[in-house]
């Protein structure tokens, strides 16, 4: 780092073929700066939440030698429900992570009806449930809570919206800016949100 403008020395641009490239921020994905944010949170003790391993069932392995043994075909054992869960402040606590270039709206397609139906059970049952939306051209990320999610959902289900849009989301949602540490501190939008 730079200090202490906090500017990361490996943020450099240069131009190919009339292009300006950003290469400060590849390979920074929106479920690698939750995994900060919830290894900042277990290590302050402030919450326990991780996220949820995709169970797996491996068929075939190749073995050309004991150290480069590679996996060649598996299999989903059974659908994922969402990302990430964990117990915060005595409650459960359930999301989903996602992201979209969509400018303007945030599309269903982007989320699976199996992942909603889990989320719905582990709201109706007292679970504290949202999804972290991230706007990538906007740059932007939200907190969308459950209750209001759920709502778009169902008018999707009966025929309506293929998506909600953007200021809807921006609207109903607690945006989560970037910090160093936690990368999104999304227990402050949940205690704003959940516990006031």
């Amino acid at each position: 780092m730079k200090y202490p403008q906090g500017v990361k020395k490996n943020q450099v641009t240069s131009k190919q073929a009339g292009r300006e490239i950003n290469y400060g921020q590849r390979g920074m994905t929106l479920e690698k700066d939750l995994d900060k944010t919830n290894q900042f949170y277990l290590d302050t003790k402030r919450a326990i939440i991780h996220k949820k391993p995709t169970p797996v069932q491996i068929v075939n392995v190749d073995y050309p030698s004991r150290k480069k043994a590679k996996i060649t075909e598996a299999y989903f054992k059974v659908p994922s429900t969402s990302d990430y869960n964990g117990l915060y402040k005595g409650r459960y606590i359930d999301f989903e992570a996602k992201e979209t270039r969509n400018k303007t709206r945030f599309p269903f397609i982007n989320i699976h009806a199996h992942q909603v139906e889990h989320m719905r059970a582990c709201h109706n049952h007292g679970g504290i449930v949202f999804i972290i939306v991230k706007f990538t051209v906007h740059d932007e990320v939200y907190l969308y809570p459950f209750e209001h999610f759920i709502k778009h959902w169902d008018d999707f289900l009966g025929s309506g919206r293929k998506s909600i849009p953007y200021t809807d989301i921006k609207r109903e949602s607690i945006l989560l800016p970037i910090k160093y540490n936690p990368r999104y501190d999304y227990l402050a939008a949940v205690d704003e949100f959940y516990f006031e």
